[in-house]
């Protein structure tokens, strides 16, 4: 079931064809990344930005018919290119809070050729086992996250890599794949070994084939599968083989930071695997692979038991660094000194001379460089320690101009109602978002009840795509294209039945609830200031992953809380109160009857007096018979 508008089309074609001119344009008018490596580094598009706005919309367009392409990200090349590079980087940010939010990124390089059918051996940098996941399963790109506990967006600011609580995985196949069902069910069979995680669990009950979100451009969706475990728990099972998968392990770098009993005692954990090819002209005649590897952490002021709003590597590690990873050509550290740039609020220890100018997120910033391959960085102690001491708690956090929430409403274990709420803090712009829910069988949608409203009045979507679920083999889809006004409150709302499941069914918890993944929010937000086109500009890697092609807007994906929806659940205490009946029962009426056919019957005489035993006594050592 599908609804196209022509508004809708007009604005999605001109929005697809603006993108990708830009993205031809600036790819090669913006600068590389790092200077000193240019072949293996650059300003890159990511295929969520450049068409995230759903090709699908206009099927009937020229360009929907076009012949199935790589998705093109353009690396601009001087000299000749390296066979493979590794970069590591961790970016700081001081909250306002008092909380601090370290950002871990691992970008692995490699020119080969996972799709033509060539058998590749040797590795070096790159790890062997996602190269030959790659290989067998004909994957195109592969993004996999792991997360414990919600980011709170009013409260951090938006985070660099977004990712939603739980388990989450999206995967675009070649167009060489035939069955494609059969290779994911395969695939995240093996990722789920790889990653000591619960990835066998996803089947065609949580997977779905989103036409529009994770969409790059002129691609078939029947290609793309898409899946999220909400309750999956991350923990350091997890952590061990992801890092086993850096060129360095845990053993130097950045990565020895990485102290399982410290990052798990946090308020928020994410680790995340991205994989997808770059091509390194306009032509894509030399394809770049790309592994990078995040992890994001949130250390809560209080729950850190410091009480006080000073910060150090080693009061959140546990550990300081030593040295640099030899195999990495850039290991570096960034703290955000953006709300302090003359050491207003807080001060670091020891200080930087480096200062270096980016735009995160729409907003222009400012970071303090730390780089460890220089060995004056660590000092005569050989050792790094960074230090955060707060000077004033005053200052306050810009607002994010999109922010998202949802909640169940209703009462009563029959019918309820899903609200989403979408924010638009811009003060006079309005900007389209696209919204992906992916909502359990056992929830039935009333599809016909959806409704979308802002500021009080009918908010009709430009573009809804929505697939009815399947009890017990497929789950309800639904995209949607709305339209946010300024400084506006959008809600979406759709009522739904619960179901009543087979006992068997049932988690071993059933009274907890059941869990419903986040919504996926995704949209060009309009740009707090003019991107920086300067090519000589050294910019960090976490600038790099969704950058900014337009210079009045930048591409963001956010998600909602997991919902947890009870549903109507049998009293599981009566089959162990029958059992109890039951066996009472058996147990008094069979050992009654067993008692009586088994019982001997014998006359019992009843015992003389002492005197009559004493007078037999006296008679028997007489020789006489006694009485």
């Amino acid at each position: 079931m599908a609804q196209h508008r022509c508004g809708a089309m007009v604005f999605l074609i001109s929005l697809s064809l603006f993108v990708v001119a830009h993205s031809q344009d600036s790819s090669l008018d913006n600068g590389q990344d790092i200077p000193e490596h240019k072949n293996a580094q650059g300003v890159e598009e990511t295929t969520e930005q450049r068409t995230w706005e759903a090709s699908e919309v206009g099927e009937g367009n020229a360009a929907d018919k076009q012949e199935h392409r790589e998705p093109v990200t353009v690396v601009p090349s001087t000299g000749p290119p390296q066979k493979d590079d590794f970069q590591e980087e961790l970016v700081i940010r001081p909250l306002q809070s008092g909380d601090i939010y370290a950002s871990f990124q691992f970008r692995t390089l490699w020119e080969t050729d996972f799709i033509g059918g060539n058998k590749v051996s040797h590795y070096r940098l790159f790890p062997k086992s996602l190269g030959q996941v790659i290989s067998k399963f004909s994957v195109r790109e592969l993004h996999i996250s792991f997360t414990q506990g919600y980011w709170r967006t009013m409260q951090w600011g938006q985070p660099y890599l977004p990712s939603p609580p739980g388990a989450e995985i999206w995967v675009w196949f070649q167009d060489s794949v035939t069955d494609v069902d059969g290779t994911w069910s395969e695939l995240t069979n093996v990722l789920s070994g790889i990653f000591c995680a619960s990835l066998n669990f996803i089947d065609s009950t949580n997977s779905i084939q989103p036409s529009a979100s994770f969409k790059p451009l002129v691609t078939d969706h029947r290609f793309l599968r898409y899946a999220t475990l909400p309750r999956e728990i991350v923990c350091t099972e997890n952590l061990t083989p992801w890092k086993k998968l850096l060129p360095c392990g845990s053993k130097a770098g950045l990565a020895v930071l990485l102290k399982s009993e410290k990052l798990f005692h946090s308020s928020f954990h994410s680790q995340a695997v991205h994989i997808r090819p770059m091509c390194q002209d306009t032509h894509c005649t030399s394809t770049l692979w790309e592994l990078r590897q995040t992890l994001n952490v949130v250390f809560d002021l209080h729950t850190s038991g410091q009480g006080k709003r000073e910060w150090s590597l080693f009061k959140m590690f546990s550990r300081t660094l030593t040295d640099a990873c030899p195999l990495a050509s850039s290991s570096k550290i960034y703290v955000d000194v953006s709300d302090s740039d003359e050491g207003e609020q807080f001060e670091l220890s020891p200080a930087t001379p480096l200062l270096s100018p980016a735009v995160a997120l729409g907003d222009r910033r400012t970071f303090s460089v730390y780089d460890l391959t220089q060995q004056t960085t660590f000092g005569t102690m050989l050792s790094f320690n960074l230090l955060i001491r707060w000077k004033s708690n005053d200052g306050h956090m810009r607002r994010p101009l999109l922010h998202a929430e949802r909640y169940v409403a209703g009462y009563g274990l029959q019918t309820g109602e899903i609200h989403t709420l979408m924010y638009n803090n811009h003060p006079y712009r309005s900007f389209p978002v696209l919204v992906l829910d992916l909502v359990p069988w056992y929830l039935r949608l009333y599809i016909h009840t959806l409704t979308v409203t802002s500021k009080g009045k009918t908010n009709s979507p430009s573009y809804i795509h929505y697939e009815p679920s399947k009890d017990r083999v497929k789950s309800h889809m639904l995209e949607m294209l709305v339209q946010l006004p300024p400084n506006s409150v959008t809600e979406v709302t759709v009522q739904f039945e619960r179901a009543l499941l087979k006992w068997t069914e049932y988690t071993p918890d059933p009274n907890h609830g059941f869990y419903v993944g986040s919504s996926v929010v995704s949209s060009l937000v309009p740009s707090i200031v003019a991107m920086d086109t300067n090519a000589t500009q050294e910019h960090p890697l976490f600038n790099s992953f969704f950058p900014s092609k337009e210079e009045s807007s930048f591409f963001v994906r956010i998600y909602t809380e997991p919902l947890l929806v009870n549903l109507p659940t049998p009293d599981f205490s009566m089959p162990y109160n029958v059992i109890c009946l039951t066996c009472t029962v058996v147990a008094v009426g069979y050992g009654s009857l067993f008692n009586l056919l088994t019982r001997n019957f014998q006359i019992d005489e009843p015992s003389p007096g002492l005197a009559k035993r004493i007078a037999n006594v006296i008679r028997k050592m007489r020789g006489v018979p006694p009485l």
